[in-house]
């Protein structure tokens, strides 16, 4: 189990091998409030607007505050039932009609088939439970660093996907699908609620893998660097 200290330890050198410049945001979905941490009270648009709050404040939702965003609460298995399954419909119905979803996509979007209680929310390391799953905002370079650590021909491969919307989907990817790390290019809603920037896509990780991917990250991060030294040096040799 990863401890918060523990925890703490692996966002600090995540954060320097990937550089980034958001914080890792850690979702922890448990079945009794964390102890410890403040109920979130405000009204939000997304499901992903917790995870933009979650960059410099910890929180807990019950399960049924998620439901304020159709999407969200569809990709987190909710019960579409009453109001906000009819807002999905509408809201698939309206994405379809512009072109933006093609029908029957819907059918193949990841989601959660177990429930849970509450979800908390905060910085890597700054929350009261063992992390679910652990969202990074990374620049394309350091995705590719995170590519090639747990490619087939890594030191020690796992299985990774690519996606793009929606991209809260990665979260019952890694969590439920076959891949323990996840990445996507991102949506219009996680672009216009979380504000990462347009350099920036997502990667999450499932928390039980959490320490294997931070050591693969640093031994290709080490080994990239040796590389572009080596290319850094080829090109003043010949260009000058």
């Amino acid at each position: 189990m990863v401890t918060k200290d523990h925890s703490a330890a692996i966002a600090e050198r995540l954060t320097q091998d990937l550089e980034l410049d958001i914080p890792p945001i850690q979702i922890s979905f448990t079945q009794e409030p964390p102890s410890g941490m403040r109920k979130y009270d405000r009204a939000v648009p997304s499901w992903c607007t917790f995870w933009a709050d979650a960059r410099k404040d910890s929180f807990y939702v019950p399960f049924g505050g998620h439901d304020s965003c159709e999407i969200g609460a569809f990709v987190l298995g909710m019960p579409l039932a009453g109001p906000t399954g009819k807002k999905l419909m509408d809201t698939l119905s309206w994405m379809q009609g512009l072109g933006y979803l093609q029908k029957g996509e819907e059918a193949k979007i990841p989601h959660l088939q177990s429930s849970f209680g509450y979800a908390a929310y905060g910085p890597l390391g700054k929350v009261p439970a063992p992390p679910s799953a652990v969202v990074l905002f990374a620049k394309p370079s350091a995705a590719m660093v995170a590519m090639e650590a747990t490619n087939p021909g890594a030191a020690h491969p796992f299985p990774i996907t690519l996606s793009g919307r929606p991209a809260c989907a990665v979260i019952p990817t890694v969590l439920e699908g076959s891949a323990p790390v996840a990445m996507s290019l991102g949506c219009g809603g996680f672009r216009t609620f979380v504000e990462p920037g347009n350099d920036k896509m997502l990667i999450a990780v499932r928390g039980d893998h959490l320490q294997q991917f931070s050591d693969a990250v640093h031994e290709a991060k080490r080994a990239n660097e040796a590389v572009s030294h080596e290319m850094g040096e080829r090109k003043k040799a010949v260009r000058g």
